[in-house]
């Protein structure tokens, strides 16, 4: 393998990398002409999710705090996929209008690339409202609920 190509390498290693922390996923794969690479972070990091081997990103860096930018403590979809309410299904939803919550605090799970994504608090509060569905499937940045 000569040098450039192995720098090359390196670089989407890093890129891949940089995304999943950008994106909160826990894994990443991509195939192109004879490369395929995967980059996934460490399985000691992740909660067993209660459905069969699915493991769930911890709440680190799910939903943007409030900011001058987001000041009315609106929490926004950090990626593209479908909101669970709830862990499981059958089970109690995370939080219902009224819930009071801490930060970090699990509000959703957004499933993305067949990986649960837990949606943290990014404050204490109390639920104001709901703006989503269960089983609804979200954009990156579309707001999810509000936290006052």
């Amino acid at each position: 393998m000569t040098e450039n190509k192995k720098l090359n390498q390196k670089q989407l290693i890093r890129e891949l990398a940089e995304l999943l922390d950008e994106t909160g996923l826990s894994e990443i794969e991509i195939e192109q002409k004879d490369l395929r690479v995967r980059v996934a972070k460490p399985e000691s990091k992740y909660i067993a999710a209660p459905q069969a081997s699915i493991a769930a990103a911890p709440p680190a860096e799910g939903a943007p705090p409030i900011t001058a930018a987001n000041p009315t403590g609106t929490v926004i979809s950090p990626m593209v996929g479908t909101i669970y309410r709830a862990p499981e299904p059958g089970a109690a939803p995370f939080v219902d209008i009224g819930t009071t919550v801490s930060e970090g605090d699990s509000l959703l799970i957004i499933e993305a690339m067949k990986t649960m994504n837990h949606i943290p608090s990014p404050r204490s509060g109390t639920v104001k409202e709901i703006l989503v569905e269960d089983g609804q499937p979200v954009e990156f940045g579309e707001p999810l609920l509000v936290i006052e």
